[in-house]
């Protein structure tokens, strides 16, 4: 992560660069990710993202300008996450934007309870119960062709880190594994979202919430302006 936080701790400045980044990357692929939704869905899942991105990019600068943030300290790193949150579960419409906010609050509770400066094992932590809330909200399964298959990867892979290890290359890891789950929905036939109610005509298509998901991950490091550049190792 670009604020080099140290080995084992993520710092306030750091989490804000890794959205930041993400912001970036998610407007720099949108084209891609909508001519797969196009495809695959319904079309707007890239448009939904930008917009809540740009909206998180907005929270950020308040946040730095000392705008508060709810009931948070906003200098902890868990107040960019739950910015971020706010924003997809209160003003982000589609399927994917209420469960991208379920995966932030869930991060953001996580590196708020763990101690400071919080680390792998509360990514982990939050990861693993940000994958599990959005299993219970959405009702999909590995399998599905859904943002779950490449978030159960990334849950389990940030498991089997060491807890003290550097986030930074756990977060490397996720996106990997992360990755790979996305590239695993192509063949699939998708049973839950959107893409369910077209068929096999989503066939051939890897799933753009997966995708996302993995994009989420690897900004952590860099900000991608393709979605070629995501990680394979």
């Amino acid at each position: 992560m670009s604020d080099q936080p140290g080995p084992k701790g993520l710092t306030h400045t750091a989490v804000m660069d890794w959205l930041t980044r993400f912001a970036a990357t998610v407007r720099s692929v949108e084209p891609e990710l909508t001519a797969l939704d196009q495809k695959a869905g319904d079309g707007d899942f890239g448009a939904n993202l930008v917009t809540g991105m740009d909206g998180v990019r907005r929270a950020l600068d308040a946040l730095a300008a000392g705008a508060g943030n709810g009931g948070r300290d906003g200098s902890g790193p868990d107040a960019p996450l739950d910015a971020a949150a706010r924003v997809f579960l209160d003003d982000v419409g589609g399927t994917s934007g209420p469960l991208f906010g379920l995966l932030f609050q869930e991060l953001a509770d996580a590196l708020g309870m763990a101690a400071d400066p919080p680390g792998t094992a509360a990514l982990a932590l939050g990861t693993a119960a940000g994958a599990a809330a959005i299993q219970r909200v959405g009702e999909a399964e590995v399998g599905d062709k859904t943002m779950v298959d490449a978030l159960v990867p990334a849950a389990r892979a940030l498991a089997s880190c060491e807890p003290t290890a550097d986030p930074a290359h756990a977060l490397h890891v996720a996106a990997v594994a992360a990755h790979r789950g996305a590239r695993s929905t192509t063949d699939l036939r998708a049973r839950r979202g959107r893409a369910s109610y077209t068929g096999d005509h989503a066939r051939g298509v890897p799933d753009p919430g997966a995708l996302a998901v993995a994009l989420l991950f690897a900004s952590a490091h860099a900000e991608l302006t393709s979605l070629n550049r995501l990680p394979m190792s």
